[in-house]
């Protein structure tokens, strides 16, 4: 009976190399993505009521703590987990851990940091998942999925330190290790891509899971717009600077999945750890621009907003059109269809150079958003331009 429970529902993990072709995002992975929802809005609410060189670096480390923790199980579950019971056990009880650390991100007055506590448990849960899948791993990949283990145990030695440490220390510490983890990330999908070879390591799902949790950030604009509302004195300027906010959201979902969403990299040891690394500032810089919107509209009817809000909205979406520019790059697409993607990288690289000024500036916020969602749709309609010119696109519908 116990083999048979463990040969049917309770199976070890795909090894690496043992790819699902045609695998698709679970509803359960769905369901996972969903939490990480509360923890990033609770990031940016905090950011939205603090925005400061101070509350921007807290905001930083926190998110990108928040953004290995997905990467971490979105990528054990996308390229080792099973549709069974073991699979589902473990995905359930990170869920229930990222709950607390949504928890203890909105309140971080205890004397010892419950983040922290939480967060190391979540640490000590990957390294044992990532043990299993070494069990199931021969030779090289074996010695890489050792070496990343070792990565995680350290890290959970290093927060079981930062947990009685004051807030200062601990979040140098905790900087230090998201920047670590970053150029782990880089480097060991540059040998991990090697040893695969001609199996592709990042599939469709893959791709998926990552458009899923940009749509994720995309949905702090629309809670940032909603808010600053509920907030505010509704007159003519405000609900203006309100709907133009959204619409600031609206183009950074166009350009994102018109240009980079739903594309594989190309398969090979230099796009690869690229794409994977650029969606960290990519997301956070949604984010952050979610989390300005509040302050922003709260002063819709002001001649001018908070300078810094003002430096943190543009800044925002300056850094999201340099990523997209760098990740439209790493595309197979970008071989294929140079003549566009190549232009619109510039045009990307050029507007986002162009719209900093806005926030030196600073104008009314209604004309703030305004020239940001013009700067947008300029981005957005020289790609459609040259898609209409290209030879290859025919009379094909618009799909770049």
């Amino acid at each position: 009976m116990f083999r048979t429970f463990r040969a049917r529902v309770w199976r070890p993990p795909r090894a690496h190399g043992e790819v699902e072709e045609d695998r698709v995002v679970a509803f359960l992975e769905l369901f996972y993505d969903l939490v990480y929802v509360v923890v990033i809005a609770q990031l940016a609410a905090h950011l939205a009521h603090d925005i400061t060189w101070r509350g921007l670096a807290d905001f930083v480390v926190y998110f990108g703590l928040i953004w290995i923790a997905w990467v971490s199980g979105s990528m054990l579950h996308d390229l080792h987990g099973r549709n069974d019971v073991r699979s589902r056990t473990y995905i359930f009880i990170q869920m229930a851990l990222i709950a607390l650390l949504a928890v203890y991100a909105a309140d971080r007055s205890e004397e010892i940091n419950g983040f922290a506590v939480v967060y190391t448990i979540l640490l000590a849960l990957f390294a044992w998942q990532w043990y299993e899948v070494r069990r199931q791993d021969t030779g090289e990949f074996a010695a890489l999925t050792g070496q990343y283990i070792l990565l995680i145990g350290a890290t959970v030695v290093a927060f079981i330190i930062t947990i009685f440490l004051d807030h200062d220390p601990q979040l140098i510490v905790w900087g230090v290790i998201v920047g670590i983890w970053l150029l782990i990330f880089y480097f060991g999908m540059r040998q991990t891509s090697q040893a695969a070879g001609p199996v592709r390591f990042v599939g469709e799902s893959t791709v998926e899971r990552f458009g899923l949790f940009t749509i994720i950030v995309l949905g702090e604009v629309v809670v940032g717009v909603v808010e600053g509302l509920a907030e505010s004195t509704r007159d003519v300027q405000t609900l203006a600077t309100g709907i133009l906010a959204l619409c600031i959201g609206f183009g950074l979902w166009w350009n994102y999945f018109d240009t980079s969403g739903r594309r594989l990299p190309t398969n090979d040891r230099r796009s690869i750890p690229v794409w994977l690394v650029v969606q960290f500032p990519l997301t956070m810089a949604i984010a952050t621009a979610g989390a300005s919107m509040v302050t922003l509209i709260e002063h819709g009817s002001d001649s001018h907003a908070p300078t810094e809000t003002a430096w943190l909205l543009v800044g925002s979406v300056s850094v999201l059109l340099v990523t997209l520019s760098v990740l439209v790059r790493t595309l197979v697409v970008f071989s294929e269809l140079r003549s566009i993607y190549n232009a619109s990288s510039l045009v990307m690289f050029a507007i986002a150079l162009a719209i900093l000024p806005i926030a030196w500036w600073n104008p009314a916020p209604y004309l703030t958003t305004l020239l940001l969602v013009a700067a947008l749709w300029i981005v957005w309609t020289f790609a459609v331009v040259r898609w209409l010119r290209h030879p290859d696109s025919g009379d094909r519908p618009l799909e770049f």
